[in-house]
């Protein structure tokens, strides 16, 4: 079948594109507003962006009349954000956090996550989540509907068994994150396979093994 996108509402190509570009990791998002709330949120409109400098992307919807959601409103003002990466026991928490808040009621009072100091920014990170950026506001393209941020991580916080420090590697056998599957359905990331064999020659490395 073919579909010309110009003859859909906005609706209809949301539905669409993010029930088939999937999965889409999701970000857990901290910031402060101006009485110093801390506002949690997820966003799977989100990735990488680059390395050099380390930059990765959320990208918000704004409400009917462009009024902001809490996040982009306080990233606007405040130039600084959080991004948590939720793995399995943390999901349900994290899927709540979605849930619609006055300003001045924290969502992760709401949902019991606890937050911790961080190093770099004045955002407080999430206590439980295995891994977190702290991000400076580094660009801010806008759309009609949407704010695309763009944040230079300056820190990163990791659980303490999953990153040798000597190779900088990931223990990817001690990662457990979700993903956000199409409507209200997520995914696990258990079910791994390898693509490329191993190269001639290389000895197996332990942090390679997954089992």
């Amino acid at each position: 079948m073919h579909v010309d996108f110009a003859t859909l509402t906005a609706y209809q190509r949301y539905k669409l594109m993010a029930s088939l570009i999937v999965p889409r990791p999701i970000a857990l998002v901290t910031t402060i507003n101006a009485d110093g709330i801390v506002n949690a949120a997820p966003f799977s409109m989100f990735n990488m962006m680059g390395e050099d400098p380390p930059i990765l992307m959320i990208s918000i919807n704004k409400l009917q009349d462009h009024h902001l959601k809490d996040t982009s409103r306080n990233i606007l003002a405040k130039g600084e954000f959080v991004v948590h990466i939720a793995d399995e026991p943390m999901a349900e928490q994290m899927h709540r956090c979605g849930e619609t808040l006055p300003s001045w009621q924290s969502e992760l009072e709401a949902v019991g996550l606890h937050t911790a100091a961080p190093q770099r920014v004045r955002v407080p990170r999430i206590a439980e989540a295995p891994v977190a950026f702290e991000c400076r506001l580094h660009e801010t393209l806008e759309t009609a509907s949407r704010h695309i941020f763009i944040g230079e991580v300056v820190c990163l916080h990791a659980q303490d068994d999953l990153i040798d420090t000597t190779l900088w590697r990931v223990r990817l056998q001690n990662f457990f994150p979700v993903a956000r599957f199409g409507a209200s359905f997520y995914v696990r990331t258990r079910d791994r396979f390898a693509m490329a064999p191993q190269k001639e020659g290389t000895e197996s490395n332990p942090i390679d093994e997954i089992q």
